[in-house]
């Protein structure tokens, strides 16, 4: 079903040619002679695999982003800088409940340098910054503001999505952000869906529309140095219900141009990493795995069919839709064998349901040693994530 579903992708896809996210020119000029012996030892380095000489515990670590809980400082005896240290994390997300009522910005800054400051490889430290309703540094703690992805969308003003983008993408940059789960490639295609259309997070049902923008959105982070993370693979936008509350599935009601933005944008090569969706689609996978654990979308559709190479993450894996359903070690092991690179978990959740990064480490560690993951796995899910975080 899906296969036929893509060649009518490679069909439509043909009227997206307008849309300009074509990559610049590469130079086939001659290099000179004097750059040859430099230019061999750069390629003899490059065949060496990334991962070489690097530890289990140290590859496994790069896969987790983690929640701080409530976090808006480090106390010298905080436990968390133990498990920085320790290599146990690759990544950190923040949210609202981190950001100081006072001196928001200076103390929001101060605890990202903190935390980088302990890391012996540098973090991702990510946040939800789409604008909107999806908007943690908000107007009333000194902020800019930030529109939502529907309202530029109706606006359909490209300069409009870049000044407010390039705006925003110079405040994370400054308060020490590299990493924003945005923006949004969902389509508005169910104007009642209560997560995605009605509170604003899609440009447009038109995937031309939403892949432009979206196009917008990430070369305005990249002129301020931030990297993105486009969202919910492979289409979240026809949903009628919310994947925090529990299982998603949208079989009669997603539509293969859902996946048109991305294709357009993973041609242009503008896509940094790609996040996936909990939402179940007996059409793409008749096994009714939700997006994030299942390898037809993930590998055999995002991967071999759209031609996507980089770094995948997970939507939150303590959302209800895979937390009630799947249980905590099996869901970490689907999402890995799927294709997923980085497991997030927000701890957004009851005290009682918070994990700590050394404790989702030693569940990952634990299925590779009992050769339920391969360590293949791991280690191409970490040259993955190390060449997004050395990417410039």
């Amino acid at each position: 079903m899906y296969i036929k579903s893509f060649i009518t992708l490679l069909v439509l896809s043909i009227s997206l040619s307008f849309v300009g996210c074509t990559k610049q020119p590469s130079s086939n000029a001659s290099q000179p002679a004097d750059k040859t012996e430099e230019a061999t030892v750069k390629q003899t380095e490059a065949k060496r695999p990334i991962y070489e000489n690097v530890s289990l515990d140290e590859k496994i670590g790069q896969m987790i982003m983690i929640g701080i809980n409530d976090r808006k400082s480090l106390a010298a005896d905080d436990s968390l800088i133990a498990e920085i240290k320790s290599g146990k994390m690759g990544g950190i997300i923040l949210f609202e409940k981190n950001i100081s009522n006072t001196e928001s910005a200076a103390t929001l800054k101060k605890l990202i340098a903190d935390m980088q400051r302990y890391a012996s490889t540098p973090l991702f430290m990510s946040i939800d910054e789409e604008g909107g309703k999806v908007h943690r540094l908000k107007e009333k703690y000194g902020f800019v503001s930030m529109p939502s992805a529907g309202y530029l969308g109706n606006l359909n003003n490209l300069d409009s999505t870049r000044y407010y983008t390039t705006r925003l993408a110079a405040e994370l940059k400054e308060l020490g952000f590299n990493l924003n789960y945005a923006p949004c490639l969902d389509l508005a295609t169910n104007p009642n869906n209560p997560i995605i259309a009605k509170v604003g997070r899609s440009y447009s049902a038109d995937p031309a529309i939403v892949a432009i923008h979206a196009g917008a959105s990430i070369n305005a982070h990249h002129t301020q140095g931030v990297k993105t993370i486009v969202k919910h693979f492979p289409g979240h936008g026809s949903s009628s219900s919310d994947s925090h509350l529990g299982i998603v599935d949208v079989t009669n009601q997603w539509n293969v141009i859902e996946l048109l933005p991305y294709k357009s944008l993973i041609d242009s090569g503008y896509i940094d990493a790609v996040m996936t969706a909990h939402i179940i689609n007996e059409h793409l996978d008749a096994s009714k795995l939700p997006g994030t654990l299942s390898k037809v979308m993930v590998t055999d559709i995002l991967r071999t069919m759209l031609g996507y190479k980089g770094v995948v993450f997970s939507d939150d894996m303590q959302m209800y839709a895979i937390s009630k359903n799947y249980g905590l070690e099996n869901a970490i092991k689907l999402s890995i064998l799927a294709g997923v690179d980085v497991l997030v978990f927000g701890n957004n959740v009851s005290v009682s349901d918070r994990i700590k990064a050394s404790e989702i480490h030693a569940i990952i560690k634990k299925l590779v040693l009992s050769g339920e993951i391969p360590e293949s796995r791991i280690n191409e899910a970490y040259a993955r994530i190390m060449q997004l975080k050395n990417k410039k």
